[in-house]
C-alpha cells in the first residue's frame, strides 16, 4: 500500500485484511496459513520483510521460522527467539495460544519514509491474534492425532499379545512404543537378583543386541524411583548423574515408565532419543504412561491366558492318562491272564509256545504304556527331576534323530532307588548308546530297559541299564544289547 492508496486492480487493504481472517479454521496444517498471514501483514503494511517465529510451548526455543514471500529466515530452528530481526524501522508484536507467548510476528523496511504507524501495529495485532488461533487450532488437532495413535498403539499390543502373536511380548511392547515416541529404541528393564535392573528386550533400528544386558547398578537414585514404580523423565542421558548403563552416551532425551498392573511391577520401559532430538513434552509424558499402564496390564492378562491354556493342556494330558490306566492296562492284563490260561491247557508245544510269546508282548506292552502314562503326568514345561523323567528325555530327543521312539521299561523303585551318582553314569551311558544306534545303519527300534532290582557281579545290589537295537552293528562298533550297571 502507497502514500497515494492502492493500486488500481490492487485488493483493498480490508479485503486483504477479511480473506486472511477467513482463511483460519480452513487448514489443519497451519504452514499455509501462517504464510498466508505473514504476506497479509507486509502487504498491508508495506513491509520488506515479515516473519513469524514460532516457539515451543514447553521450552521456550525457537522451532519454526515462516516467512513473507522473498524474504529470508534470520535464524534456523533451535536459536532463542529474541535474537531473530535486530533491525531498524521495526515492529513486532506477540502472537498468544490461549494467554501464552508462542511466537513472534515482526515486520522491516516500511516502504514509506514516516515509517510504521499506529495503524499498522493495529493490523499487525489482528494478524498475529489469527496466527494465535491457527497454531491453537493445529496444536490442538496434532494433540488429538497424537492421543488417537497412542491409543490404537496399546490396543495393537494387546491384540497382539492376547491372540497369541509370534515373538516375545516384552519386545512388542517396546517395539510399538519406540514407534508410537519416535524413539531411538525402546527397552524393557527388569529387576536383578543383585538388586539392580537390566535390559532384557530392546527393539531399535541398529543391533539390539548393543543393548541387551546393559543394567543400572544397585544404589544409584534412578533405581530407587525404578523399582518403586514411579516414572523417570530425563532431559540428556548422556549428561544426567542418575544415568549410569554403559549405553548411555548413546542417547538424549528419554523416558522411563513403569510397567505395573495388579500390584505386580513387570518391569520399567524405556524409551530414549537420539542425543540433540527435541525433548518430550508434557503430553508425551502422559501419554506414554498410560501406554505403559495398558501394555502391562496387556502383560499380565497374557500371561495369566498361557497359564490357562498350559493348565488345559495338563488336565487333558491327565485324563488321557487316567483313560489308559483304567481302561487300556486293565484290557491288557486280562488278555493277558486269558492268553496264560490258554498256553497251560494247550496240548501242543508249539502252540504254548506262541502262546508265551503273546504275552510277553502284552507285558511289554502294559510297560510301555505304564511308561507312557507317566510321560503324560509330568508339566509340560518342567524339567524332569526324577531318574525315570531323565530317561524319558533322553529317549524323547533320541527319537527326533532316529525318527521312531525307542521303547522304555522300568523294573523296581527307579525314582528312590538309584542315586545321584548313579543316575549321573547311567544317564551318560544311556545318551553313547542312543547315539551309537541313530548312526548304525537298518535300525528300526531300540528297547530302553532300567532294573533297579538287580544284582552286581559281587553280589552288591546295583542298577541295570541295557540298550538294544535290530540294526546290526558297524565295524568296530560294539555289539548290542549293551548293558551297564551301578551300585545302589
Amino acid at each position: 500500500m502507497s502514500p497515494s492508496g492502492p493500486e488500481p486492480g490492487a485488493p483493498s487493504g480490508l479485503s486483504v485484511l477479511l480473506e486472511a481472517v477467513l482463511t483460519i479454521g480452513t487448514d489443519l496444517e497451519p504452514r499455509a496459513t501462517l504464510r498466508q498471514l505473514v504476506d497479509s501483514a507486509t502487504a498491508l503494511t508495506g513491509a520488506r520483510h515479515g516473519v513469524l517465529g514460532v516457539l515451543d510451548p514447553d521450552h521456550g526455543r525457537l522451532v519454526e521460522v515462516v516467512t513473507s514471500e522473498g524474504a529470508r529466515p534470520e535464524l534456523p530452528p533451535g536459536e532463542p527467539y529474541d535474537a531473530v530481526l535486530h533491525e531498524p524501522g521495526l515492529l513486532a508484536v506477540p502472537v498468544l495460544v490461549q494467554g501464552a507467548v508462542c511466537g513472534r510476528l515482526r515486520l522491516t523496511g516500511r516502504r514509506a519514509p514516516e515509517g510504521f504507524t499506529g495503524a499498522d501495529l493495529e493490523v499487525l495485532r489482528v494478524l498475529a491474534g489469527q496466527a494465535g488461533i491457527a497454531l491453537g487450532n493445529a496444536r490442538l488437532y496434532e494433540s488429538a492425532r497424537q492421543r488417537e495413535r497412542w491409543i490404537e498403539g496399546a490396543a495393537a499390543v494387546t491384540t497382539a499379545l492376547l491372540t497369541g502373536a509370534p515373538g516375545d511380548a516384552l519386545t512388542t511392547v517396546a517395539e510399538q512404543a519406540r514407534l508410537l515416541a519416535d524413539a531411538a529404541a525402546g527397552v524393557v528393564l527388569q529387576p536383578t537378583e543383585e538388586g539392580g535392573m537390566e535390559i532384557v528386550a530392546a527393539a531399535t533400528t541398529d543391533d539390539p543386541a548393543v543393548l541387551l544386558g546393559a543394567t543400572i547398578r544397585p544404589g544409584t537414585a534412578v533405581l530407587d524411583q525404578l523399582l518403586a514404580g514411579e516414572p523417570v523423565f530425563i532431559d540428556d542421558s548422556a549428561t544426567d548423574p542418575r544415568m549410569t548403563t554403559r549405553v548411555r552416551s548413546l542417547f538424549g532425551p528419554s523416558m522411563m515408565l513403569p510397567l505395573r498392573a495388579a500390584g505386580k511391577l513387570i518391569g520399567t520401559l524405556a524409551l530414549p532419543r537420539s542425543p540433540g532430538a527435541r525433548p518430550y513434552t508434557p503430553v508425551d509424558h502422559r501419554l506414554a504412561t498410560q501406554f505403559a499402564s495398558q501394555a502391562a496390564l496387556a502383560l499380565v492378562l497374557a500371561d495369566a491366558q498361557a497359564g490357562r491354556e498350559r493348565l488345559a493342556v495338563f488336565e487333558d494330558r491327565d485324563r488321557i492318562a487316567r483313560d489308559l490306566h483304567d481302561l487300556v492296562i486293565q484290557r491288557l492284563f486280562a488278555t493277558g491272564m486269558m492268553l496264560e490260561t490258554a498256553a497251560r491247557r494247550a496240548q501242543a508245544a508249539e502252540v504254548r509256545t506262541m502262546l508265551a510269546q503273546a504275552v510277553d508282548e502284552l507285558e511289554s506292552t502294559v510297560q510301555e504304556v505304564r511308561t507312557t502314562i507317566f510321560a503324560l503326568q509330568q508339566p509340560p514345561s518342567d524339567a524332569p527331576s526324577t531318574f525315570r523323567g531323565k530317561v524319558l528325555r533322553e529317549t524323547a530327543g533320541a527319537a527326533a534323530v532316529l525318527g521312531f521312539s525307542p521303547s522304555v521299561h522300568f523294573t523296581g523303585a527307579v525314582e528312590s532307588a538309584v542315586p545321584d551318582q548313579a543316575q549321573t553314569h547311567l544317564l551318560a551311558a544311556l545318551r553313547r548308546a542312543l547315539a551309537t544306534a541313530s548312526r548304525r545303519a537298518g535300525v528300526s527300534r531300540i528297547d530302553v530297559s532300567v532294573d533297579a532290582r538287580a544284582t552286581l557281579p559281587d553280589g552288591r545290589p546295583g542298577v541295570r541299564l541295557t540298550v538294544t537295537d535290530d540294526g546290526a552293528p558297524d565295524e568296530g562298533a560294539q555289539a548290542s544289547p549293551v548293558i551297564w550297571q551301578a551300585p545302589r
